[in-house]
């Protein structure tokens, strides 16, 4: 008999030796999706053209926004560390508006992935668009699933050689142009591109392209699925977001089950058979290379190619659509205890059948109130709030701004005639691309005047200056207060600027400073 040491000893041996002799990973097997066809294939075509659209040709679009600016409509601008945005336009320290922004596309997806699940996964993140337009070129040049299937498994000869090679430089033009389009929006478009074909522009540029074309040829035509199950860390959250009234893709084994590819001759047997014809149309579609009929799994985006598939075959066979389909777990559950009619095992989806052909009157359906519950509720609230902040704070912002900095050696200076002298750095800032006269006043500090260095104006209470278009104006500005009129070692008043030809203003509370024998 063995003691409980020597057990444990060769359990772990036997734990150790299973783990060398497998691999810590399972080698990629190729997937070749078909072409599917349908009303979601049809929407995520019209996803691809317009966020490829607004990719490549937003850097070209222009925004007259005057002489003294740039004319591009959406320009990250960081030679002069500015972000425009058609009409709006961004400094540093609005930098709240950027991570607004990303706090809204934050609570956004998970408000997307507790109603519809992975619907941005599916449709629009930017992995899967240039997938699909990696497969477009793909089945252009090799042909659909089973061509591609054959190609790949024939020989090497000119013919395979000639593929793929021209697919290989289709992508690679495409990631070229990935990655070309990208640096043309932190510089001008017409400029950079002028700059890029003659070789003279900035070393960055060439950089950015050779990374950028990289990534997009390896992420969108070499590892395709692996990136979205082993490098992307959404498919692990989303299982957070998601509960039993979130809709997801689903087959409705209650009703495809059992399957059979010859459901006339079963029913005719008198055995049960269920819509489902074991066709895998769904799994020849899938991107992913998976079967939705399994379950719910890491892997699916829920992009419902296999919908469109499964439709297909449901028409041709004149039945119902939806045995894969958009469905809460909830409805789902409904679905099924209906189905089995209180029994362990689905019954005959015909006896359940109404009498004019449809599941529709017979069983429990997703109802779009289904989807609006509390926890949607709060997403939207918070994404709501955030957003109308954003917009009160873009709409009332004041785009003059003043800002003063106290000499701090020496405080303050005693002239000849007793009167006491303290320096200060005034800065202008002008946030909008157009020249403006400004003028700066003191608000309190009785009997004090001021003057500012390269303004050739007598000493006053008072002067004006012109502040460049979207810079920063600095003045060094003195301020006198005659002896009489000091009141203590630290008096406070206030600079006030305005903009002469409109209604902005902006004050900045300062210290005059004394000595103690000046009261």
């Amino acid at each position: 008999m063995l003691d409980q040491t020597q057990v444990e000893r060769l359990d772990a041996e036997a734990v150790n030796s299973a783990r060398t002799r497998q691999p810590l990973y399972a080698a990629r097997k190729k997937i070749f999706p078909k072409r599917a066809s349908g009303r979601f294939r049809q929407f995520k075509w019209l996803v691809m053209a317009v966020t490829l659209g607004i990719y490549y040709l937003t850097p070209w679009l222009r925004w007259n926004r005057g002489p003294f600016a740039p004319d591009q409509a959406v320009l990250l601008d960081l030679a002069n560390r500015r972000f425009y945005f058609f009409f709006v336009e961004i400094w540093p320290q609005e930098f709240y508006y950027v991570a607004g922004l990303l706090m809204m596309a934050g609570i956004g997806l998970f408000l997307v992935t507790s109603t519809v699940g992975r619907a941005w996964c599916g449709y629009a993140c930017p992995q899967t668009v240039w997938v699909d337009l990696f497969l477009v070129v793909e089945r252009a040049v090799e042909g659909d699933r089973n061509a591609r299937i054959k190609l790949e498994a024939a020989p090497w000869n000119a013919r395979k050689l000639v593929l793929r090679i021209s697919k290989h430089a289709i992508w690679l033009l495409i990631a070229v142009a990935t990655g070309g389009a990208w640096i043309f929006y932190f510089a001008d478009a017409p400029t950079l591109a002028a700059n890029v074909a003659s070789g003279t522009a900035a070393p960055v540029a060439y950089l950015t392209i050779l990374v950028l074309t990289a990534t997009t040829y390896t992420f969108g035509g070499l590892m395709r699925e692996q990136v979205c199950t082993y490098m992307c860390p959404w498919p692990r959250i989303q299982a957070a977001m998601l509960d039993e009234s979130s809709l997801t893709v689903t087959y409705n084994d209650w009703r495809g089950e059992p399957r059979s590819r010859h459901a006339k001759k079963a029913v005719a047997a008198g055995q049960l058979a269920g819509d489902c014809v074991d066709c895998n149309a769904c799994v020849a579609v899938c991107p992913m290379g998976i079967d939705i009929r399994d379950g719910q799994q890491l892997e699916c985006i829920t992009c419902a190619l296999c919908i469109d598939a499964c439709d297909g075959v449901m028409d041709k066979l004149g039945r119902e659509r939806g045995l894969i389909a958009y469905a809460t777990l909830s409805d789902y559950n409904a679905n099924m205890s209906l189905a089995t009619a209180g029994g362990a095992t689905p019954v005959n989806p015909a006896l359940i059948r109404t009498a004019e052909g449809s599941f529709a009157d017979g069983l429990a359906h997703f109802h779009p109130r289904n989807i609006f519950r509390p926890r949607t509720f709060i997403y939207l609230g918070a994404w709501s709030a955030i957003g109308l902040a954003l917009l009160y704070s873009l709409l009332t912002r004041e785009r003059l701004e003043l800002n003063v900095l106290h000499d701090r050696n020496p405080q303050f200076v005693t002239l000849s005639d007793g009167s006491i002298r303290n320096g200060y750095t005034v800065k202008l800032l002008n946030m909008i691309p157009e020249p403006r006269t400004i003028e700066v006043s003191l608000q309190g500090l009785p009997g004090a005047e001021m003057n500012a260095v390269g303004v050739d104006l007598p000493p006053s209470r008072s002067f004006t200056t012109v502040a460049d278009p979207d810079r920063l104006k600095m003045l060094k500005v003195f301020v006198r207060q005659p002896p009489g009129q000091i009141t203590g070692i630290a008096q406070t008043f206030k600079f006030r600027i305005k903009d002469q030809g409109g209604v902005e203003s902006a004050e900045y509370t300062a210290t005059f400073n004394a000595p103690e024998i000046a009261k």
